[in-house]
């Protein structure tokens, strides 16, 4: 049986994509449902991508539901300039078959962490919308999640602006919320998933695996690579790195710290302002990750469901 019970909270989205497929190849994973919410690309997209991915991949009965659209406050920005216009870059996959499920995100967390507490483990790799909101209509969802993994924020610089990264700056009055809710959350921010570089090395041996890796793990891996920027050795898997931390957190260095998200910086709204010497700590921030088990770990993940892409 699994060890671990998963819910994914995500925007499909490249490197969301790759967090599925990690997810529902891990044998120690039991994907319990997919929530999706507007971020990467409007929510039509994100939603359209998981269903599409649920059917390609090959998790059928896993539960797919739609979440919030928009953020709390804000007006919707997304991020389709590095996702492309669908979400996926130049991936197409065939359309889905299977509908969407009927409850909304938001009442699915919710019914889900209710009905098993202490066993999921929740992961969000998007704007935290759906957290906030799930955690503004029943505050002990936070006690009932196993765990609560993001991937988001920085405590150096952000992407989206200098100072905030793209999950965080899209929503900061929802990250605001989930940040001061009742668990410790598990931080991993930029300056983590930016050492989780799909580069040469590790593109030459996916391309080993197989059409799955032709059709999906190679395009989406690469999209946006730009080989002329300095210092660049590859296109981060960023969502990888919050699901494998559920199942390996060997392959992570992380430090208790208090996270605190600005919500009405002129030049600095989205930002997580991260201190290491709190009083009270309410999160445990990634900041080391071991490259090579990182990269043995997924990778054998990858091989285990070409495999099964193979056969078939």
């Amino acid at each position: 049986m699994p060890g671990y019970s998963i819910l994914l909270d995500c925007d499909p989205g490249l490197d969301d994509a790759l967090a599925l497929l990690l997810a529902h190849g891990d044998p120690n994973i039991d994907l319990v449902g997919v929530t999706t919410v507007g971020g990467n690309v409007k929510l039509e997209n994100t939603t359209r991508n998981a269903l599409q991915l649920r059917e390609y991949l090959r998790f059928p009965s896993v539960p797919v539901s739609a979440g919030a659209a928009e953020p709390l406050t804000r007006t919707f920005r997304d991020a389709s300039h590095v996702h492309g216009a669908g979400g996926l870059g130049n991936v197409v996959l065939p359309e889905a078959t299977l509908p969407v499920s009927g409850m909304h995100a938001v009442d699915f967390i919710i019914g889900t962490l209710r009905k098993s507490p202490g066993a999921i483990h929740l992961v969000a790799t998007g704007p935290l919308t759906n957290i906030a909101l799930a955690l503004e209509r029943e505050p002990a969802i936070a006690r009932w999640a196993a765990s609560f993994t993001i991937m988001g924020g920085s405590y150096t610089r952000g992407n989206a602006t200098v100072a905030a990264e793209f999950n965080i700056w899209a929503d900061p009055e929802a990250a605001r919320i989930v940040f001061d809710a009742d668990w410790q959350a598990v931080m991993i921010g930029l300056d983590l998933t930016l050492q989780a570089q799909a580069n040469g090395v590790v593109i030459n041996r996916i391309k080993q695996l197989g059409a799955l890796a032709d059709e999906l793990i190679v395009p989406l891996a690469t999209f946006y690579f730009n080989p002329n920027v300095p210092d660049w050795d590859g296109q981060a898997v960023h969502d990888v790195c919050a699901v494998a931390y559920v199942t390996r957190p060997d392959l992570f260095t992380v430090v208790p710290a208090r996270v605190d998200i600005e919500t009405t910086g002129e030049f600095t709204t989205g930002m997580t302002v991260v201190d290491f010497a709190p009083s009270i700590p309410n999160a445990l921030v990634a900041t080391k990750l071991d490259v090579d088990g990182f990269w043995a770990y997924v990778e054998n993940v990858y091989a285990r469901v070409a495999a099964e892409h193979t056969r078939d």
